[in-house]
């Protein structure tokens, strides 16, 4: 295959930056969800005009930044109330291989599911609210055909 005719490559997320109120309780939520993945770097600095302090969590080629800015918990801010219509993160989607075994390691870690996804022929998914308010969507797909893992009902 010549450079003319290689097909491009496909753009990925390679991570995602979050604030946060804590950091631990994510990284402990992650690590229940993943346990593969690992802080993979983490330090702390001034940023905006504040101190903070921030996480990598994650696997070799993905992971979450957390950042948590080092001032009085009322300073702190809060997350969007995810029943609203307010702008910012509704959550993040993970695509599992075995839903059964995530939803079974956050038990474990004391998580219960939020809320299942809508029934669809060729997908499960559900979501969890952590403790920090942020919310995250775990999907298991029963094929690999793009028309039936996209199939709007």
């Amino acid at each position: 295959m010549t450079k003319e005719t290689e097909k491009p490559a496909q753009p990925r997320i390679e991570h995602v930056n979050l604030i946060v109120t804590a950091i631990d309780p994510t990284v402990h939520f992650l690590k229940a969800a993943f346990p593969h993945w690992d802080i993979r770097g983490e330090g702390g600095g001034a940023w905006a005009g504040a101190p903070r302090r921030w996480v990598h969590m994650g696997d070799d080629d993905n992971y979450i930044t957390l950042n948590e800015f080092l001032l009085p918990e009322a300073a702190r801010g809060r997350h969007r109330d995810l029943q609203s219509a307010e702008p910012g993160l509704a959550h993040i989607g993970f695509e599992v291989t075995d839903l059964g075994a995530v939803v079974e390691r956050l038990k474990k870690a004391g998580y219960e599911p939020h809320h299942l996804g809508e029934d669809h022929p060729h997908r499960r998914n559900l979501y969890y609210v952590n403790e920090e308010g942020l919310e995250f969507e775990f999907v298991e797909y029963s094929s690999s055909v793009p028309a039936e893992k996209n199939l709007y009902q």
